[in-house]
C-alpha cells in the first residue's frame, strides 16, 4: 500500500489529475495546480449540464435539481444588475442556512459582485458594523435576523436595498428600501448588462466573511476566486488520495444511486459551510441537505435515515451531542459513510464514538484551517488518524507550511513555534484594513496565530494558541473584545477573559472582573451587559467577581496564566448547558 508520499508524488506530478507547478501569484511565489479553474462562474455553468433529475437542495418539503437551481441563480443575478450592482459590489447576506442563503451566493459571485457572509449570531451593533465597514449595497436577510437591526437603519447610508426572505408586514413597511425576497426572482424589465459576461480574475474578491479581531472589531477576511478554487481542488485530491491510501474505505455512492447525499450543519457563514460545503457540492453533483430551524440530535438522525445521507461534515460539537443522544433513537443510520470536522479540539474518543454510532462509516476526517485560508489547509484521515488522533494531519498538496520562532525563523520538524501557511488558498488581506493584513502576513506567509509543530513524518500538531483567543463550539472568541466591552461598565475597574475547558463545545468563556469600591455587580448583570452587544457565543458562561486588582506583570499586561491556575471551573457537578445556539439557525 503507497504511503502519503508516494500518493502525493503520484497525484500531482507531470500530467497527473493535480499536477503542482510553482507560479508567481501577485509576487509572490506559490505552489498551484497547474490545470484550474479561473472563477466560481465556471463550476455553476458546468453544473448546469446535469439532469433535472439529479437535485442539488433539499429544505424541508422543497426539493431544487441543479437546473433549476442554476437557472433561478441567473435571474436573481439579473435582478441585482438591475437594482444597480456592478463588478465588485457587496452584496451582504444575514441569514439563518436556506435555499436563499445558496441562491445569492452564486447569483452574486457568478455577477463578479463580492459575497459579505455576516455572521448569523451577531447583535445589532455587529451587523450595523459589518454592513458599514464592508459598504455593502444590499442586505438580504431573513425576518428574524432583520429585527435586530430594523431600528438602526439610519445608521445604514450605503444601504440601497434590503430583501427579506420570509417578510411580514411590519418589516415592509419599516422603510422604503426593504422588499421580498421574491421581487428578485421575479424580474421586470431587462437588466442593465449581461452580469454572466462580467470578466472575472482569479484574484478578484468573491467572500467577506468576518473574523473576530484582537483589536476588537471584527476583521473581513477576503476570499477570492483564485483561494475558493484552490480549496475546492485541494477537497477533491483528499477525496481520491484518501480513497488510494485506504482501499475498500473509499466513498461510493449507494447501490441503485449514482448521487452521494450530504448533509449540511455547519452555518454558511463559515468557510467551512460555504468553501468546503456548498461549493465543493455543486461541483461534484452532491445532493445538499440543509435542515430547516434549529437543529437538535434527533433531527440530525431522522434525516440521516430519510435522505441517505452519505457525508457528514460539521463541527466536533455537534457530533458529540448527536452520538451521545443517537441511543435514545432508533433511526438507519447505515447510509452514513463518512464523517468530518475541524473547528475545535477533537480526539480519539470522538472518533471512537462514531464508529459506534455509525455502523457503516468507512471514512473519517479532522482538517485544520481559519477562515484566512479559505478553509482547510491540512487533513488527518485514513491510518494518521487512527494512529495519531491528536494531529490535525499533513498539508495539501498547494499548502507550504513553517513552524516559525518569535523571531521569525524557521525551525526543524520537532520543534513548536508559531504556525505559518502559505498558498494561494491564503487570502489576500483584511478588507479595507491594510494595518491588520500587514500584521498577519509576510512575504505570501499567513501567521496563523496558532502554535505547534511537525513531527518527522510531516503530521501537523497543534499545541497552543499564539493569539488570546477562545474556541467555543467551532465559533473564534478574541478575549480582547469581550474585555473591552466589560471595561466599559461603569462599575467595573479592570477585566480579563479566559477559557476554560468544556467536554462538548471545547472550551467556554470565562470572565474575571475586578468591581469599582462599593460596587455590588452580579454575574447576571455582568452577562446581560456583554449580551447587549455581543453575540450570545461571547457571553461569559461563566464569571468570578473580585474586589482585588487583577495580576499583572511588570509591564502591565494581566498575567492570565495565573488567573487560569486560580480560577479553574469543576465540570464534576455541572449540569450540561443545552446550547440554544446548537446548529446553525
Amino acid at each position: 500500500m503507497p504511503n502519503a508520499e508516494e500518493i502525493k508524488a503520484l497525484l500531482t506530478g507531470p500530467r497527473a489529475a493535480f499536477e503542482v507547478v510553482t507560479e508567481s501569484v501577485n509576487g509572490v511565489e506559490m505552489l498551484v495546480y497547474k490545470e484550474r479553474m479561473k472563477a466560481l462562474r465556471e463550476i455553476s455553468r458546468l453544473a448546469m449540464n446535469r439532469g433535472p433529475d439529479n437535485i442539488f437542495l433539499v429544505y424541508g418539503n422543497e426539493r431544487i435539481s441543479y437546473p433549476e437551481f442554476i437557472k433561478r441563480a441567473d435571474v436573481i443575478g439579473e435582478s441585482f444588475s438591475r437594482f444597480g450592482v456592478n463588478k465588485g459590489d457587496r452584496i451582504a447576506v444575514l441569514s439563518a442556512n436556506n435555499p436563499q442563503w445558496c441562491l445569492a451566493f452564486w447569483a452574486t459571485v457568478d455577477s463578479a459582485a463580492v459575497l459579505v457572509g455576516l455572521n448569523g449570531w451577531w447583535k445589532s451593533d455587529e451587523i450595523v458594523y459589518g454592513l458599514n465597514q464592508s459598504g455593502s449595497k444590499i442586505l438580504i436577510a431573513d425576518s428574524n435576523r432583520f429585527k435586530r437591526i430594523a431600528g438602526n437603519l439610519e445608521e445604514l447610508a450605503a444601504l440601497e436595498y434590503i430583501f427579506i426572505v420570509d417578510p411580514t408586514d411590519e418589516d415592509l413597511k419599516c422603510d422604503p428600501r426593504v422588499h421580498s425576497f421574491e421581487e428578485l426572482e421575479n424580474p421586470l424589465g431587462e437588466p442593465v448588462d449581461n452580469p454572466l459576461e462580467r470578466v472575472i480574475d482569479e484574484d478578484d474578491p468573491a467572500v467577506i466573511f468576518y473574523t473576530s479581531g484582537t483589536t476588537g472589531r471584527p476583521k473581513g477576511a477576503v476570499s477570492t476566486h483564485r483561494s475558493m478554487i484552490a480549496n475546492l481542488q485541494n477537497s477533491f485530491y483528499a477525496a481520491v488520495a484518501g480513497a488510494l491510501a485506504n482501499p475498500g474505505k473509499g466513498i461510493m455512492p449507494n447501490s441503485g444511486t449514482s448521487q452521494l447525499s450530504s448533509l449540511l450543519t455547519s452555518p454558511l457563514f463559515h468557510v467551512s459551510g460555504c468553501h468546503s460545503g456548498l461549493v465543493v457540492a455543486l461541483a461534484s453533483g452532491m445532493k445538499l441537505v440543509i435542515p430547516v430551524g434549529k437543529l437538535d440530535p434527533e433531527k440530525i438522525l431522522r434525516i440521516i435515515q430519510e435522505e441517505r445521507i452519505n457525508l457528514w461534515t460539521g463541527v466536533p460539537t455537534v457530533v458529540w451531542r448527536v452520538v451521545e443522544e443517537a441511543g435514545n433513537y432508533s433511526y438507519d443510520l447505515t447510509s452514513l459513510m463518512s464523517v468530518a470536522y475541524g473547528g475545535s479540539p477533537s480526539g480519539a474518543d470522538l472518533m471512537k464514538r462514531v464508529k459506534d454510532t455509525f455502523p457503516n462509516v468507512k471514512a473519517m476526517g479532522n482538517g485544520y484551517g481559519l477562515t484566512e485560508s479559505s478553509s482547510i489547509a491540512t487533513i488527518n484521515s485514513g491510518d494518521d488518524l487512527e494512529m495519531h488522533p491528536d494531529s490535525v494531519g499533513r498539508t495539501l498538496p498547494v499548502v507550504e507550511l513553517a513552524i516559525v520562532d518569535e523571531s521569525g525563523k524557521f525551525l526543524d520538524k520537532g520543534k513548536t513555534g508559531e504556525v505559518w501557511i502559505k498558498g494561494p488558498i491564503i487570502m489576500p488581506g483584511y478588507w479595507e484594513n491594510k494595518e491588520a493584513t500587514d500584521d498577519i502576513i509576510s512575504d505570501g506567509w499567513l501567521h496563523s496565530g496558532d502554535v505547534g509543530y511537525v513531527d518527522e513524518s510531516g503530521l501537523l500538531f497543534i499545541t497552543d494558541r499564539a493569539k488570546d483567543m477562545i474556541i467555543r463550539g467551532g465559533e473564534n472568541v478574541y478575549c480582547v473584545e469581550i474585555e473591552n466591552r466589560l471595561v466599559e461598565h461603569p462599575l467595573i475597574a479592570e477585566a480579563a477573559v479566559i477559557g476554560v475547558s468544556h467536554p462538548i463545545l471545547g472550551e467556554e468563556v470565562k470572565a474575571i472582573v475586578h468591581q469599582e469600591p462599593g460596587a455590588n455587580l452580579s454575574a447576571e448583570e455582568i452577562k446581560a451587559w456583554v449580551r447587549e452587544t455581543l453575540a450570545d457565543f461571547k457571553v461569559p458562561e461563566y464569571v468570578e467577581i473580585t474586589d482585588q486588582y487583577l495580576p499583572r506583570n511588570p509591564s502591565g499586561k494581566i498575567l492570565k496564566n495565573v488567573l487560569r491556575g486560580q480560577g479553574a471551573v469543576s465540570f464534576d457537578a455541572m449540569e450540561m448547558k443545552d446550547a440554544a445556539e446548537f446548529g446553525s439557525n
